[in-house]
């Protein structure tokens, strides 16, 4: 793995160095604001496209899948340097399982995002009325008719799986091209988006769905789309912490 200033290999375990090169320091309450901040913009702009596209305004579900993917471009690119932009949780638990990222600063992390989820849902409840939560549901997730529970864990794991699987690899290796890793991490999000849709609703965040869910009162399902992504986001993880990481093709 290529080397940070201060001669330590970036993205391994004690490493100072964060998600698209930010810094792992003390300045704590600023970065959990940066993921507040972030979440909620990821949630509102996402959820906005979900809740226009079920009351018939005109946007068809493909402008759900690239509302979230450019979304997150745009914020990985904005936002990255400062907190390192994990904007979901089951990024930030797989970092710190796989000592990417110090458990002190987890739960601060955590909780930030999961009210930036609240906050984004009420502005898409805010933006578009309350027609927004008797017929959008404000764009929670759910699994669709005929998706068992189990059916749809395994889903949300896996698509999460993938998204953090290349946020880890691009963003934290220094063999890996900086420039193009916001992008890669939001086409990693549409592509898992586009395989969980019809299933769950493609929550692969559980920020993402906490706030809409905890709104629109749906929350029989919330525990899945709470335990599948984050268990899916510590696999990824791990996997590229204990056997990709060191990877390198044959001579």
């Amino acid at each position: 793995m290529g080397a940070t200033g201060t001669g330590t290999p970036r993205g391994v375990r004690g490493s100072s160095r964060g998600l698209y090169g930010s810094e792992i320091g003390t300045r704590l309450v600023r970065a959990s604001v940066t993921e507040f901040v972030g979440t909620a913009l990821l949630v509102f702009v996402g959820t906005s496209a979900a809740v226009a596209s079920a009351t018939g305004r005109g946007y068809e579900p493909l402008a759900v899948v690239l509302a979230f993917g450019v979304t997150l471009v745009a914020l990985a690119a904005a936002f990255g340097h400062v907190s390192g932009c994990h904007v979901n949780p089951a990024v930030t638990l797989g970092l710190a399982a796989s000592g990417r990222f110090p458990w002190r600063a987890a739960g601060s992390y955590v909780a930030a995002q999961l009210a930036g989820g609240v906050v984004g849902a009420l502005a898409t409840w805010a933006c578009y009325g309350a027609a927004a939560r008797a017929e959008g549901k404000l764009g929670a997730t759910v699994p669709a008719d005929g998706v068992s529970w189990g059916r749809a864990f395994l889903v949300e794991l896996l698509v999460t799986f993938l998204l953090v699987l290349v946020v880890i690899a691009v963003a934290t290796d220094d063999r890996a091209e900086g420039s193009i890793a916001p992008v890669a991490v939001g086409f990693a999000l549409a592509a898992g988006i586009f395989v969980a849709g019809p299933l769950t609703g493609g929550a692969v965040n559980p920020a993402r769905a906490f706030g809409p869910d905890l709104l629109a009162g749906e929350l029989a399902p919330l525990w899945l789309y709470l335990v599948a992504p984050t268990l899916g986001g510590v696999l990824a993880a791990l996997l590229y912490d204990r056997v990709l990481a060191t990877g390198e093709p044959p001579e």
